[in-house]
């Protein structure tokens, strides 16, 4: 084998797995010092066609639409402790939330995933968008590694840098949009379009606080909370610009109680019970106004 052929071998064959791996999304596993390492590379943020999944609730489009994400799933089995996976218990209190809420038929309700199936973190809140989603949840569970007396659940909204950054990218990506809650954006420079963008991104934070806060007060009492459970963060599935948006953190999978709580049936109500409660109010308040 000539040096040329084993030169485009070693430098080509890499580039190519590594590009396929962008283009598709996949988790690619590399060998490294006897261990493997999983390198998770996400979609890039272009315009996709989204597989919108079915509203399910009262034949009434005026009706509320809250979007439910379980996280992860499939190849992605998030966090890992006492053999339970993050993946299947975001799963099942999804399915318990969802039908704690349609009992009344008074809310609408569309899950991201009701299977084990695995769907691009980009897909997420972008569903709740084309569907015109009026809240979005996405629930996960943690791991404390190592930890096990680390316990209690937590609620994430977009940090204020982090909805800045995402204004300015949704702009620059989308100012032919027509219009984004409710602020016209065609036709307008990406630094107008970002400006329009932040105020909706403001609007919308606002909401997300306020959906928060009725989980910490509806859940007292029911459910353990770390200590100091409202939180901000960068994270990639809350920015969406004109859908009120939190993340909720059940509990921990690595600690015993957490566990037991995430994996009964008795505790997967609780949690859909205090959620659904929450979400209700949520809506009722928005009503008024």
């Amino acid at each position: 084998m000539s040096l040329r052929t084993l030169l485009l071998i070693v430098v080509a064959v890499p580039l190519l797995v590594v590009g396929g791996a962008m283009a598709l999304g996949v988790t690619i596993s590399v060998p490294e010092l006897g261990r493997d390492y999983v390198q998770r590379i996400l979609f890039p943020e272009d315009e996709r066609s989204v597989d919108l999944p079915e509203i399910q609730g009262p034949d009434d489009p005026t009706r509320p639409l809250v979007v439910i994400d379980a996280g992860h799933g499939g190849r992605d089995p998030g966090a890992v402790g006492g053999g339970i996976l993050e993946k299947d218990v975001t799963l099942a209190i999804a399915l318990a939330l969802r039908d704690e809420l349609l009992e009344d038929q008074d809310i609408r309700v569309a899950l991201t995933r009701d299977d084990d199936s695995i769907l691009a973190l980009g897909d997420r809140p972008e569903i709740a968008r084309q569907l015109g989603a009026d809240l979005f949840l996405s629930i996960h569970a943690d791991s404390a590694g190592d930890i096990t007396d680390v316990s209690g659940a937590s609620i994430y909204t977009l940090s204020n840098e982090a909805s800045s950054e995402a204004a300015a990218r949704f702009a620059a990506r989308e100012n032919d949009a027509d219009r984004v809650n409710g602020l016209a954006i065609e036709g307008q420079s990406v630094e107008v379009s970002t400006i329009l963008v932040e105020l909706s991104q403001q609007a919308t934070q606002e909401d997300s606080s306020e959906f928060a806060r009725l989980i910490v007060r509806e859940g007292e009492g029911e459910l353990a909370f770390v200590s100091g459970p409202r939180r901000s963060a960068a994270l990639a599935v809350l920015r969406a610009p004109d859908v009120p948006s939190v993340l909720f953190e059940s509990g921990f999978v690595t600690n015993q109680s957490d566990r037991a709580r995430l994996t009964t049936e008795e505790g997967r109500m609780t949690y859909a019970r205090v959620l659904a409660r929450a979400i209700r109010v949520y809506f009722a308040r928005q009503s008024d106004q």
